[in-house]
């Protein structure tokens, strides 16, 4: 009888052979960056981050404290949060309903219906701005006979504001919902409404509970969103001081009179917008 050392076969490594190396594994790519593609993403970072750091550099920080104490100014940023927050509140009560719809209710023409939702997205906002004035202008397809039967006037008017600035922001609010929405479980509104509850009561009591951190996801990106809104804003609603001027458009103003000026303003939506990302950190910028 022979036995494995005779016959050669071993159990395990030969002393001094070669020995295989355990591959590791895992997500991330271990080493260093090769060159051809080190480069290009440290060109693509400077040219994200060298605008904002010449905005820092360049800031007047010594007259800061005058340029954003002035009427103006104080104006234009009153009506940016006013016209910002009543914007997101109609597109909270508008747009729920409608990622819900687009979510959970199967109908012919559901991806026309969310490629018309999310069309603002992508629309130069002078564009939009235009599409308002010829639907809610004075002569407009529905603005005609909002002013003769209520005598209801929404261009250049703060109002108009609220409007332009909801017709660019609330897809980002759509868009956040229904994801959220179709990450849901849908069997939990079922069993509310096989213990009798209607399907209102159902999204209300069970569905709105669910998915309200993506509301509030969509809600502050809709904010920022309309806080930054211009083209839109200048077309259908114009550039009034105390009345339609909004952050945005007196940046725009300023940059034409006092530069200074212009980059302090700038400095205060930039500040916002870091906030924003701040709030939003948590749910989108967490490493797993």
């Amino acid at each position: 009888m022979t036995t494995p050392h005779e016959t050669g076969a071993t159990a395990g490594p030969r002393p001094g052979g070669p020995r295989r190396r355990g591959v590791r594994r895992g997500t991330g790519v271990r080493g260093g960056a090769p060159l051809p593609l080190l480069v290009p993403a440290l060109i693509g970072l400077a040219f994200l981050v060298l605008p904002l750091v010449a905005l820092l550099l360049r800031a007047p920080w010594r007259s800061m404290p005058e340029l954003l104490t002035s009427t103006e100014v104080w104006q234009a940023l009153e009506l940016s949060l006013i016209c910002a927050t009543a914007a997101t509140a109609v597109s909270m009560v508008i747009g729920v309903p409608l990622a819900w719809l687009l979510a959970r209710v199967e109908f012919p023409g559901r991806g026309l219906v969310r490629a018309l939702v999310t069309l603002p997205l992508v629309l130069p906002p002078v564009v939009g701005g235009v599409a308002l004035l010829t639907a809610l202008g004075r002569n407009g397809v529905v603005g005609q006979w909002l002013d003769a039967w209520f005598g209801i006037t929404l261009p250049f008017t703060t109002a108009g504001v609220i409007v332009a600035e909801a017709f660019v922001a609330m897809p980002f609010l759509v868009i956040s919902v229904e994801g959220t929405l179709r990450a849901a479980d849908p069997r939990y509104e079922e069993a509310a409404t096989t213990l009798g509850a209607s399907r209102f009561t159902a999204f209300r009591r069970v569905t709105l509970p669910l998915i309200a951190p993506g509301i509030a996801a969509g809600a502050v990106l809709a904010w920022a969103r309309a806080l930054g809104e211009f083209g839109a804003t200048i077309t259908f609603a114009g550039n009034f001081p105390g009345r339609t001027q909004t952050m945005p458009l007196a940046v725009y103003l300023a940059l034409q009179q006092d530069p200074e000026a212009a980059v302090a303003l700038s400095l205060v939506l930039l500040a916002v917008s870091i906030a924003v990302l701040a709030g939003l950190r948590d749910r989108w910028m967490t490493a797993s």
